[in-house]
Parts: C-alpha cells; structure tokens; sequence
C-alpha cells in the first residue's frame, strides 16, 4: 500500500446514542481529521428507559429508518472502515441485545455496545485529539449518562472514567423538571467524588452542553460562534445554567439556535452543568466540539501521528489543499524564527513559536482566490476553519496575521474581535508576523529554494534585510523594498538592503 494511502483516507462513525443518531463521515489526512457529511436524528430511544426499562419504540422505528439510509450513503463512498457504536440506552435497556440484532439483520452493521468505561474513555481521547495538552477533567453529557475522566489519570491501560446515571433521560426528561429533587439527586451522585474529579478546569462535551455555551454566547453577542476550545468562567456558566434550569418551556422555545427536542433535555443538562461546578469547584469550562467518534478515530491512529500538535497538521492540511507549494511554510516558520530570535524581546514582544509555524503553513491559502477579496475571504477560512488545537484568542490572532499577509493592513474589519478576544497587543503582533510572511512570499516569489539566499535581522536600531553575495536580484524589486518598508515601520525600525 502506498504512503499516500495510509495517511489520507475517508472513514466513517455511526453513534447510536441515547437521545440521537447519528453518522459522521471523516477525511483523515496524517493527524488532522476533517467531518465531511454529518446527519443526525433525534430519535430519543432512552426517553422511556427510566420508567420502562426498555427502549422507546417509536425511537427504534425512527433510528432503524435512519441506519437504512445511513447505509445507502455509506455505500456510495470509499471508506476504509465504518465504526457502528452503541452508548448507554442500549447498554443499559434490557431489549438492548434484541435491539442491536434487529439493526444487523436490517442493515447489516454490527453494533459494538461500548461499556460505561470505554465510553469515558473515548471521549477523553476525542478531547486529546483537538485539544493535545488538554487538562483536568473530561465530562461528556449523553441522554441517558454522564462520563467523567481525570485526564491526570492516564496510565498504561489508558484513560479510566465512570459513568453516572445523570443524563437528562435518567433524570427525568421528557417531564418538565423538577428543580429541588433533580438538583438534590444530581448532588448526591457528585458529592462522593470530590477528591477524585475536583480540578481547576473541565472539559465539557456533548449537543446539550454547547447548547448552553451557543446560548451564552448569543446573550453576550459574544463574536465568534465556534465551541472547539471555547472557554467560560465557571461564574458565568453557572449563571447561564442557573437561567436556562429556571426558565419556564415556553421561555426555552423562544431561545435562537436550540431545537424543540433538545429542548426536552436542556434544563436537566444545565443542572447537572451547575452541580458540576458547585460540588467539584471548576475554575474554568472549556468547551469541546470533539468527543467519543473522533476519539474513536484518534487512537487507531499511529503513535507519532498523536503526538502531533493539531494546530500545526490542520494548518499544513489545510494548506496542502488550498496552497501551490508545501515547501513554502516550512521554509517561511524557520525564516520567522530566525528573525524573531533577533530581537530582544523586551523590546519587541514576538508571537508563540507555534503560531509563527501555523501561520506560516497558513501563508498560501489564498493562492487560488480571486486577489481582489482575497484578505477577507482567507481570513474567514482561518477565522472559522473547524482546525482545532487552538483557543479563540489564538484563532483570532492567526485570522488577523493571515489578512495582514494578503492586504499589508492591520485587521479592521470586525473590531469586536479585538476588542473582546485578542486585544491591542496581540493585534500589533499579527500585523507584524503578516507583514513579515507578506515580505518572505513576495520576496521570494513563494518558492522555499528563492527565500534561503535571503535572510532579515535587527541590528541594533535597524532592520536588515540581506542576501547572498550573487543573488542581489531577490532583493532589487520594488515590490520587495515596498514589502520591506512596511515591516520596518511597523517596527519602528530603519530599514538596511544588504548583500553579504
């Protein structure tokens, strides 16, 4: 099998939940694992588990009817595996065995029931996938559980969790809520755990869950809508959870962006949020758009692959597919952090070294855009791309470098952004960064071999930007002495054109 067809490929994960069901088809490119198609249905098969013991019917007819055409999508690409998972309602309903017969007969896929334990652990790794350092304690909310994993806890048998009967379903839901004895049960199940669950920061997973943070965020008229390393005080969403547990049906459904079923669930989803915060003493939430099917995926990978940083293998992926040349960003990070390691930084704050390689993977995604929209519209692309490995504020910062790269102005164009996640300094420093990759591309005509005879440094009060005795002609261009200026007045440097 070739290289090619190891590290890039199409895979596929069914997960048949205790309130959805749901099937995610995923380009895998080295470490970066990009959804391509995502559908689900609400089909609610734990909503009678409560009571009955059993799954509800009408949501085994309606999961059943989305499994067929799950598996008619299925066949028509070419996957290298398809994952059929099962989660708590049917791990836990005493027609669950009958159930899963039932869909192999019907469609064929085999259902793998995944234990309380392998279910926490899954979703832990999807956490590690997006979010590689990750720390604290990973908590995914489903519609019949709720699973907990210290990531501090990772050991040679892997990430070990629990699972608890708090899922909205196990609590009561579809009922309305009742909040002092659902509140006191949520309590009671938390409160012996404090010693081996309390931490400064959780990591929330789960559709109930960035619901809450989606409506904290349209409340606030926060200005960047994406969950993946979203981050709240812990008073403020026990504020919005508090909010959301007290407010009546008919107030819920007026609330933008939450459908009508999740509706059944998220009151009970916000007490189990507040108890979390209450009994384990979270400083900080970090909200994560990974969970259990990119867990899945993340540790069939290759060891090195996973400890790869996935900011750095989005970026490159992303501008493999976007860009002409996969030397440039390499060569552009080193030609950076060359420079950066010039300066004294007390006197010129430089960005993360990590920033300065993801915005130099970054430096041609705008190659095959029309070039009179082509600031905005890669700015967008970095603004809101689902690459993971990053806080707003760094996703922020990266938007603004790559616009500076394409247009030679600082980021003007959504001053909320500023003003609210990355701030005044930050936006000096990506202006700074894009002026400079803005300087290396055009200097070097985006070839990699082109931008070694030429280096930049800061000497002294100066900015120097030299090049190789012989290759003078890289330096002589005015777009290149323009390109250069600019950079240097943005330091507040004098500008030196050398050969050497």
């Amino acid at each position: 099998m070739r290289e090619t067809d190891i590290l890039n490929y199409n895979t596929a994960v069914i997960d048949i939940g205790s309130n959805s069901v749901r099937l995610v088809i995923y380009r895998v490119e080295g470490r970066s694992i990009w959804p391509i198609f995502n559908e689900k249905v609400l089909a609610g098969l734990g909503r009678e588990l409560k009571v009955t013991g059993s799954l509800h019917k009408g949501g085994m007819q309606e999961s059943l009817v989305a499994l067929r055409r799950f598996k008619a999508i299925l066949e028509s690409y070419d996957l290298k595996d398809v994952h059929v998972v099962a989660t708590a309602a049917i791990r836990e309903a005493v027609d669950g065995p009958d159930f899963t017969a039932t869909i192999l007969d019907t469609t064929g896929f085999e259902v793998r029931v995944l234990s309380g334990a392998e279910e926490a652990h899954y979703s832990a790794m999807g956490v590690k996938c997006g979010h590689l350092d990750a720390e604290g304690v990973v908590g995914d909310l489903g519609g019949s559980s709720l699973e907990l994993v210290n990531l501090s806890s990772e050991n040679e048998q892997g990430l070990r969790g629990i699972t608890l009967p708090l899922g909205p379903f196990a609590l009561g839901a579809p009922r309305p809520v009742d909040l002092d004895a659902t509140y006191r049960i949520v309590r009671d199940r938390l409160e012996p755990l404090q010693g081996r669950f309390s931490s400064r920061q959780f990591h929330a997973v789960g559709g109930a869950w960035r619901n809450l943070a989606l409506i904290w965020m349209q409340k606030q008229n926060y200005p960047l809508q994406v969950i993946q390393q979203f981050e709240l005080p812990a008073r403020e969403a026990l504020s919005i959870a508090r909010l959301i547990a007290s407010q009546s049906p008919s107030s819920l459904e007026k609330l933008p962006g939450v459908s009508k079923r999740r509706l059944e669930n998220i009151a009970y989803a916000a007490l189990v949020m507040q108890g979390l915060i209450e009994v384990l003493h979270f400083e900080t939430l970090c909200f994560s758009a990974f969970g259990l099917r990119e867990g899945l995926l993340f540790e069939a990978l290759e060891a090195p692959l996973r400890a790869d940083d996935p900011l750095i293998a989005g970026c490159a992926s992303l501008g493999h597919r976007l860009g002409i040349n996969d030397d440039l960003g390499p060569a552009l990070a080193q030609w950076a952090t060359e420079f950066y390691d010039s300066i004294d930084e007390a006197i010129i704050e430089r960005p993360a070294v990590r920033l300065i390689r993801a915005a130099a993977k970054l430096s041609d995604i705008g190659a095959r855009l029309h070039p009179d929209h082509r600031a905005d519209l890669a700015c967008d692309q970095v603004l809101r791309a689902p690459i993971p490995g990053q806080n707003h504020q760094e996703r922020v910062f990266l938007a603004c470098t790559i616009y500076t790269r394409y247009s030679g102005d600082p980021y003007t164009k959504e001053p909320v952004l500023i003003s609210r996640i990355l701030g005044e300094d930050m936006l000096r420093q990506a202006t700074q960064l894009g002026l400079l990759l803005r300087l290396g591309c055009d200097l070097s005509a985006k070839s990699a071999e082109l931008l070694s005879h030429a280096h930049i440094r800061k000497d002294e009060r100066s900015l120097t930007l030299s090049a190789k005795s012989g290759w003078e002609d890289l330096l002589l261009g005015e777009q290149t002495r323009r390109r250069a200026r600019a950079l240097a007045q943005s330091l507040k440097l004098n500008l030196n054109i050398i050969t050497y």
